[in-house]
């Protein structure tokens, strides 16, 4: 595997960029602020008509051990011996496509040789939890997933996912990879801390909750954040839920999308289950770099040979949490990957992989998800 990167500021660079291999895929991770993004996305597929292009919206782009805004997280990558595959959907109605979406990926990319489906969605017109239930559908338990929700910085107004020369909105991508001489790591964990009373989701549908212990979703839920609720849904990921379906289950966390005044409702961007338990979260600096130190590590234990590719995605409320040492969070990961690993990705509105080897992929919110790739 042959790797280069490089972080794009302006249209411009297209005309500087020299890679001195053949790239099989590009990431593009980009800001929604990044001016004539259509014309450097197609100026890229034209001079590598070859190669594959995915990439998303972001709150935040990765490379290396820096964390910017208004560029492009650019990384090219050569596969000696892995085959690659890029199926795209559309969503147009989301309550019904998303599990269809997620089933349609998997089927269309099923093979013997499949090992890993790299998945990047629209972020704020998909149900997150539909989409993962969809992909598990048809797949062997010997197939990882991971990926993420597009981001639009805190503004959730709208988010794009990239294939080949298309930038296009309410869409999915599913990316395979094939051969057995990839290795592929994952691990996924947050730092988050519950607090509160402990209240039953009494009505909600899919991803829609209605009610707390028989009480307005929304008014029960302003009324913990005070003075922050005047700036929802955006302040809301400060305070994400964290949700069990059963006893000595692990929580999983999930991020406001949007509220409801009409209905005192709250929009997530994965379901939350009626008859479910929830309870306020909260973070500080440290308990969250530590959490992004446990996701490498666990990343670290799952294969045994150094990686050179690493894809990061970390939830745009750890940004807001972290602001200024949002880059210590990055660094910490690197630091426990080694030095050889070339590091990309972006800040999402929600997270795709595994907790860890033992569990089934799950869509996240406020954690740090890593894929690592070794060929």
């Amino acid at each position: 595997m042959k790797v280069f990167q490089k972080s794009i500021v302006s249209s411009s660079d297209m005309e500087d960029l020299s890679i001195d291999f053949s790239p099989t895929l590009f990431t593009l991770f980009v800001s929604p602020t990044f001016e004539n993004k259509e014309d450097f996305v197609q100026s890229l597929h034209n001079k590598y008509p070859e190669a594959i292009l995915v990439g998303c919206s972001t709150s935040g782009e990765i490379l290396g051990n820096e964390v910017t805004d208004s560029t492009i997280a650019l990384t090219a990558v050569e596969f000696e011996k892995t085959k690659i595959k890029l199926f795209t959907l559309d969503l147009v109605d989301v309550d019904n496509d998303s599990l269809k979406a997620g089933t349609s990926i998997s089927h269309e990319l099923q093979s013997d040789a499949l090992r890993h489906i790299l998945v990047l969605s629209d972020g704020l017109n998909v149900n997150g939890a539909e989409l993962v239930k969809g992909l598990h559908a048809e797949l062997s338990e010997k197939v990882s997933i991971t990926g993420g929700l597009a981001g639009d910085g805190a503004d959730f107004g709208s988010t794009f996912i990239i294939a080949n020369n298309e930038i296009v909105s309410k869409k999915i991508l599913g990316l395979g990879f094939y051969g057995d001489n990839l290795k592929i790591g994952f691990g996924s964990q947050g730092g988050w801390d519950s607090f509160g009373v402990e209240r039953v989701v009494t009505k909600s549908v899919d991803n829609v909750l209605y009610e707390l212990d028989g009480q307005p979703a929304l008014e029960l839920y302003k009324s913990f954040l005070g003075d922050k609720a005047k700036d929802l849904p955006g302040s809301g990921l400060l305070f994400p839920l964290s949700m069990r379906n059963e006893e000595n289950k692990t929580p999983v966390v999930r991020t406001i999308l949007a509220v409801s005044e009409e209905d005192q409702s709250l929009t997530f961007a994965g379901n939350i289950h009626q008859g479910s338990y929830v309870r306020l979260m909260k973070a500080n600096v440290d308990r969250l770099i530590n959490g992004a130190e446990e996701s490498a590590q666990i990343t670290q234990g799952i294969i045994d040979t150094d990686c050179q590719l690493a894809i990061l995605v970390s939830c745009v409320g750890r940004r807001l949490v972290l602001k200024q040492l949002v880059e210590e969070e990055v660094e910490v990961v690197n630091e426990v990957l080694g030095q050889q690993v070339m590091t990309t990705g972006f800040y999402s509105y929600g997270e795709i992989a595994p907790f860890n080897k033992f569990t089934p992929c799950a869509l996240h919110n406020q954690t740090m998800t890593i894929t690592t790739f070794a060929e």
